[in-house]
């Protein structure tokens, strides 16, 4: 569906964007690939590698709206992955992130509506769901913002939709990096929040393809959340290194032992599929009449029991020790 298209990612540098973009380029023919971001060191970087001729750079941020309004002329596809995402350094600076992942989620919404951008995905978190933490509070209220905005269009064919994934393995600032640099660097132990800690993971090229699939199921105004593994931040660290020592350093400000990203609350909104579920707008929108049973490739899911909830502890999906080796040694670092 992206070939001859014109694509925009906000947040383009980052760790999705880039593999977003590797994807596109393989597996379709866009018209232009519009990378969207405010850092001009990550741009020339990589303007080295994805220098193709639909390749286009725009310096910008998403709290400016008229730059943004001036990068979505003629743009039909949205996925804005722009966002602070280090918990702790939103914990302490906290207005910034409310002005990049709530304003800033906010002025891309008018813009998409401005320019009659054909679909819009907004990357969401784990955290996002029961958050505890400002970064997940923050995303919370892009999510909503997201799902309310198809109650703006009127008449326009423009629509929105959210998808939700836990721990991408390999992404700047995560914990498999992390573990990385101290493992090559000689350490004789990593540091572990809690040996109790659980978490989902994916990998990037599946957080990618996940979003691919979303464009063509998407009526508007769901969330997608695919079923992937979860694992133990102690099993990661072993897998990694089993001869290394484990140090407990505990919880970091913001941080949740165990990750949730469909909550009890959300069990009477929540469709299941084969390979991932919805979570239904609560609201009614006054455009048209959507029936999420049925997505928009006419794949149909079921509706979980009421009190349903989908938590890195409770998950049947477990990574084996092989399943973690292949994530980490399959996952590229940006």
């Amino acid at each position: 569906m992206f070939n001859n298209k014109n694509i925009l990612i906000t947040g383009g540098t980052g760790s999705f964007g880039k593999t977003y973009t590797k994807m596109l380029l393989k597996y379709f023919k866009p018209e232009k690939i519009i990378i969207y971001s405010r850092d001009e060191l990550k741009q020339s970087e990589m303007a080295i590698t994805y220098n193709e001729s639909c390749m286009r750079y725009f310096i910008g941020d998403v709290r400016d709206f008229d730059r943004l309004d001036t990068a979505m002329k003629g743009v039909d596809f949205v996925i804005h992955a722009a966002a602070m995402k280090q918990v702790p350094i939103a914990e302490y600076n906290p207005m910034e992130c409310i002005k990049t992942n709530i304003n800033g989620a906010q002025n891309v919404i008018d813009a998409c509506i401005k320019n009659d951008i054909k679909k819009c995905i907004a990357l969401s978190t784990d955290k996002a769901c029961n958050p505890v933490n400002l970064y997940g509070a923050t995303k919370l209220a892009s999510d909503k913002l997201f799902i309310a905005a198809n109650n703006l269009v009127g008449k326009k064919e423009t629509r929105f939709s959210v998808t939700r994934y836990g721990n991408v393995v390999g992404s700047r600032g995560s914990v498999v990096p992390l573990f990385r640099k101290l493992i090559k660097n000689g350490a004789k132990e990593l540091p572990i929040t809690d040996e109790r800690m659980t978490r989902f993971w994916i990998s990037l090229e599946d957080g990618v393809k996940f979003v691919f699939s979303n464009f063509e199921r998407m009526h508007g105004g769901e969330i997608f959340i695919p079923k992937i593994p979860s694992m133990k931040i102690i099993d990661l660290a072993r897998v990694m290194a089993s001869d290394l020592k484990r140090k407990i350093i505990g919880i970091r400000a913001g941080e949740k032992l165990h990750e949730i990203m469909i909550s009890s609350d959300d069990s009477h909104l929540t469709y299941e599929f084969d390979d991932y579920y919805i979570i239904a707008p609560s609201i009614k929108f006054s455009n048209v009449e959507l029936n999420y049973e049925i997505n928009a490739l006419n794949e149909r899911g079921k509706k979980v029991k009421d009190g349903f909830s989908y938590s890195s502890d409770n998950n049947p999906l477990w990574a084996s020790d092989e399943e973690i080796k292949k994530i980490i040694s399959s996952t590229e670092e940006f």
